[in-house]
């Protein structure tokens, strides 16, 4: 049994991703949580998890900002996929935070990281407290950005450990899992859209920008969820 992460590493590099992911279940099995943002690209791991470790939680993140298509999308694949969901949302409403703060995502670096805390990284804390598990399964790729071109596919984060079972896809094999799997898209892909956050803080991607460009008027990409997932002592 391999349980060092550097080896479990390199297994994964010699593994395909139904492999990294039966091996992940049979090794954490209720430990184990699968998190999706139901964006451009969710559909892969969604359908992956639900082939292959079906017991496994999804657990959505309603931040009260997503695009109507973005809710839209959730039903569909609940159904489609007939996906073992677990909903959470922020402990404030999006109209308290408004009337307490103001418009958080117009605040500079330290207005967005308390949007963050607040809408994203405190409900996946508190998810994982209550479904009781500490191994966190997420369609992060190297591709995706800058920030992820050398993220190993496991990494321990304060108490939780993340593991990426499709790191290593490029953007064409993404696509043709799609094509293989009849998959729904996104409907805002179509529109232009490169990669999916909150309404606010996500545009479609203009001539001569990249997907990190359409992100938070271009000044970051991450959302706060893959760079610090282990705030359990989060308080608002």
């Amino acid at each position: 049994m391999v349980t060092d992460q550097h080896d479990i590493n390199a297994a994964f590099e010699k593994m395909k991703a139904p492999e990294r992911i039966k091996w992940l279940h049979q090794e954490y099995g209720s430990r184990l949580v699968l998190s999706s943002s139901f964006g451009l690209q969710a559909a892969v791991m969604l359908h992956l998890v639900s082939q292959h470790a079906p017991e496994v939680p999804v657990v959505w993140i309603d931040t009260g900002y997503l695009f109507p298509e973005t809710y839209a999308y959730v039903e569909e694949l609940k159904e489609k996929l007939d996906l073992n969901l677990k909903e959470y949302q922020p402990l404030m409403t999006s109209a308290r935070q408004e009337a307490l703060y103001g418009k958080l995502w117009e605040q500079e670096a330290e207005g967005n990281a308390k949007y963050g805390l607040i809408n994203k990284v405190e409900p996946m804390s508190r998810a994982l407290k209550e479904l009781d598990t500490d191994v966190w399964l997420s369609g992060l790729r190297r591709s995706q950005s800058s920030t992820r071109v050398n993220r190993p596919f496991l990494e321990q984060q304060k108490k939780t450990l993340k593991v990426y079972p499709i790191l290593d896809w490029k953007d064409a094999r993404v696509q043709q899992y799609y094509r293989d799997h009849n998959l729904p898209k996104h409907p805002l892909e179509a529109q232009g859209y490169q990669t999916m956050g909150d309404w606010h803080s996500t545009n479609p991607v203009e001539e001569g920008q990249s997907a990190e460009d359409s992100r938070y008027g271009g000044n970051k990409y991450e959302c706060g969820l893959h760079l610090d997932s282990g705030a359990t002592d989060f308080q608002i």
